[in-house]
């Protein structure tokens, strides 16, 4: 055996796509899974006017490639 090193990287033009979860108590809601994070975000702002909730979690997923480092 023998140690090979590796790194790891965004795959480009794969995209980012992004969730926002609404973390006040009892409320649930969320932004559904957006492929463009702005849109998230921006139910979050909207959710929050509505609701005066503040508190978020927010997902970012993306497509990442392992390569063998030289």
């Amino acid at each position: 055996m023998r140690y090979v090193a590796h790194t790891i990287s965004r795959v480009p033009g794969s995209g980012v796509t992004a969730q926002v979860f609404c973390m006040a108590s009892e409320c649930g809601e969320n932004s559904g899974r957006k492929d463009d994070p702005d849109s998230a975000q921006d139910w979050a702002l909207r959710h929050t006017g509505r609701t005066g909730h503040d508190l978020f979690c927010r997902d970012f997923t993306d497509q990442a490639r392992v390569t063998r480092a030289e």
